[in-house]
């Protein structure tokens, strides 16, 4: 049983040593690392669409969503597109390298709540990224779960991310449907092509007994809300991840702040009955 290991200071990082990293695009690279305090690696606990806090010493920290699942401890994976300064220092690290984490910060998505229920997860691009964690969490607690169905777009088949799981560990994992599409696609792509609701049309989703999780880019979220509101899903039981615009991580700065929510301390994992109410959210 794991427990949590009480932090002394919020705001001190604890140091992690990169242990592997494999690139999955151009710009996408699956981290893992591990921390230097044994007794805090066997006892870091966590649930699947927080996040952690990562820092390059001398350069700058950034939020980043935990790609691995609790159910299979070990490393710290993290998911991470190259696209400013922290982020391009953080593509330059070799294993041995050692950084910064502290966390893990959020809520999390509420999986107690939706034990016995069918789960439909819809993700675009990197927003993949936080719910890969919930996937391999569902499938590693499969009695627990109803059918898992996750929808997956990309704006092309060579900027998808997690691919062998895509296309072998999940589809092959019992109870589990993958639907793919891309935007734009080669003459070797065999899937759907168009943005991702279109995958609505090709699969049947009983909403009275499922839950949707959506994670992706800021645009697709409203036209996906509206298709899981045309099948009769409750506002309550559609759960989407916000991870834009955090900075602190633990409510301080406001740099996140959205309506009268912070999303780094009240989410990053709202409820379309909660984010409806408050202003850009999506």
């Amino acid at each position: 049983m794991q427990v949590e290991v009480k932090r002394e200071n919020e705001y001190i990082p604890n140091l992690a040593v990169l242990k592997n990293r494999t690139d999955m695009t151009e710009l996408e690279t699956l981290f893992e690392f591990e921390f230097k305090d044994k007794d805090l690696q066997d006892h870091f606990s966590y649930k699947p669409g927080q996040f952690i806090q990562l820092s390059m010493f001398g350069i700058g920290e950034a939020p980043f969503s935990i790609s691995s699942t609790p159910t299979r401890p070990g490393t710290i994976e993290l998911g991470i597109r190259r696209a400013g300064d922290v982020t391009e220092a953080i593509h330059r690290l070799e294993p041995g390298d050692v950084v910064g984490l502290r966390g893990p910060y959020g809520n999390g998505f509420p999986l107690e709540k939706m034990k016995g229920k069918d789960i439909l997860i819809v993700a675009g691009g990197i927003g993949l990224v936080p719910l890969r964690s919930v996937i391999n969490y569902i499938i590693d607690e499969r009695d627990d779960f109803g059918h898992m169905t996750l929808f997956y777009g990309a704006c092309l088949p060579e900027e998808r991310i997690f691919v062998d799981e895509l296309e072998n560990d999940w589809p092959s994992a019992p109870d589990v449907d993958v639907l793919q599409t891309v935007d734009e696609c080669h003459d070797t792509w065999m899937g759907n092509v168009g943005v991702v609701t279109t995958l609505f049309d090709k699969y049947e989703v009983d909403s009275e007994n499922t839950v949707a999780l959506i994670c992706g880019p800021p645009v697709m979220y409203r036209f996906v809300v509206k298709e899981l509101l045309d099948l009769d899903f409750r506002r309550d039981e559609i759960y989407m991840s916000l991870e834009r615009r955090m900075k602190c991580g633990v409510g301080k700065c406001a740099h996140c702040q959205v309506g009268h929510k912070l999303v780094c301390k009240d989410g990053p994992v709202f409820t379309y009955f909660e984010v409806q109410r408050l202003q850009e959210a999506i």
